[in-house]
């Protein structure tokens, strides 16, 4: 039987950055995917992922600008461009761009704060309701992509790509762990990353994990969202579009250049957390709700005259979701939990794999409000 010092489960962006990370450092790594690298059927697919710095709390905003070096290490490496710049406006009530523009202010971060006119006289294709924060800074991620540039650097560092093989369970034994797969294969490592996303509330009751580590677990929601792509109306451009993200009561909707999955002609636009909650990943149907289309279309009718409100496309996704929105990382005897999730982890991948790898190894640390036992004393 094939035994490894590390198997990193899940090969979307953190699994990924985690197993690049370990690989480079000179760990012998396998990597345990249940389908393909950054597959439909998880959280890390397709070319449209908002990356920005804007956040109510320095904490996340000092953390991007920390993850920014690690994207541009792996553009550096793979000779992509991994985050296309199209800058980012952040608005509406719920939102409060002024507080968000006072922590790009202390982290040094260029930004403006406009007037819902000044705003719409540069982006006419969008009705604003409030103050406007704009920093041109943020961008879109290439998902796929920068999943795939991931693990290119972790196989020439030497570690093994194992495709389509799910894992059912992970058992202590003979001082390591025994890893089963659905199929029946067993691989034995010293060490396990479990990076799973979506299937993690699944996988939890099959980890070797002590009692007094688990009952810190928070809830885990996971939720299948849903995304439309909205063609551009005439003489307007991807290029002319920034992301945004626009919270008021009672709605909360976000949209983005929907890049190589939208054919680079129109706008992602979806609702925040409007998708139903699932047991986990394995339950998702991949069908749209048509009153979530109805919301959706309502909104870019009444808030997106650059936009013909009729969806040409759509589909559905993960978001897995603390009730803080905080990321748990931590680590109990040889397994490592990382779910850098609810909907905002994209943009920290680089991070999330340095972090994690520091964390598997016992050569560093990670912020405490992503351990269990603060977040369970929450």
């Amino acid at each position: 039987m094939e035994s490894i010092e590390f198997a990193v489960i899940g090969a979307g962006l953190s699994g990924a950055a985690t197993a690049w990370q370990l690989a480079a450092a000179g760990h012998e790594v396998a990597v345990l995917e249940r389908s393909t690298p950054a597959n439909d059927a998880g959280s890390s697919h397709g070319s449209a992922r908002i990356f920005r710095y804007a956040y109510p709390d320095e904490f996340y905003t000092g953390l991007v600008q920390e993850a920014k070096a690690g994207w541009d290490e792996l553009a550096r490496l793979s000779g992509k461009e991994l985050i296309t710049p199209f800058g980012a406006v952040d608005y509406g009530s719920v939102r409060q761009p002024e507080r968000l523009a006072a922590v790009l202010e202390a982290r040094g971060i260029e930004h403006e704060l406009l007037s819902a006119e000044e705003a719409h006289s540069r982006w006419p294709q969008i009705a604003f309701d409030t103050q406007v924060l704009w920093h041109p800074g943020a961008g879109v991620i290439d998902a796929h992509e920068s999943v795939t540039a991931m693990v290119d650097q972790a196989v020439a560092h030497g570690a093994a790509l194992h495709n389509n093989w799910a894992v059912t369970s992970i058992t202590a034994s003979n001082g390591g762990y025994l890893i089963t797969s659905e199929d029946g294969r067993t691989l034995r490592s010293a060490n396990v990353v479990v990076a799973a996303g979506g299937w993690l509330p699944k996988l939890l009751g099959s980890l070797a994990l002590p009692s007094s580590f688990l009952a810190n677990m928070p809830q885990i929601h996971v939720r299948q969202e849903q995304a439309y792509h909205f063609p551009y109306t005439d003489g307007t451009e991807p290029a002319s579009w920034p992301t945004f993200i626009h919270k008021r009561e009672g709605f909360q909707a976000y949209g983005l250049p929907g890049g190589r999955d939208a054919g680079f002609r129109g706008q992602k636009v979806a609702e925040y957390n409007g998708g139903k909650v699932l047991p986990s990943a394995a339950e998702q149907d991949g069908q749209i709700d048509p009153a979530n289309r109805r919301r959706v279309v309502e909104y870019v009718e009444k808030y997106l005259p650059g936009l013909v409100p009729e969806p040409y496309a759509e589909t559905t996704c993960l978001f897995t979701n603390t009730p803080t929105e905080d990321f748990i990382l931590d680590r109990a005897d040889g397994i490592t939990i990382l779910s850098p999730c609810s909907g905002h982890g994209a943009k920290f991948a680089p991070l999330i794999g340095q972090l994690g790898a520091a964390l598997a190894t016992g050569t560093g640390t990670v912020p405490e409000q992503f351990r269990l036992a603060a977040i369970g004393a929450r």
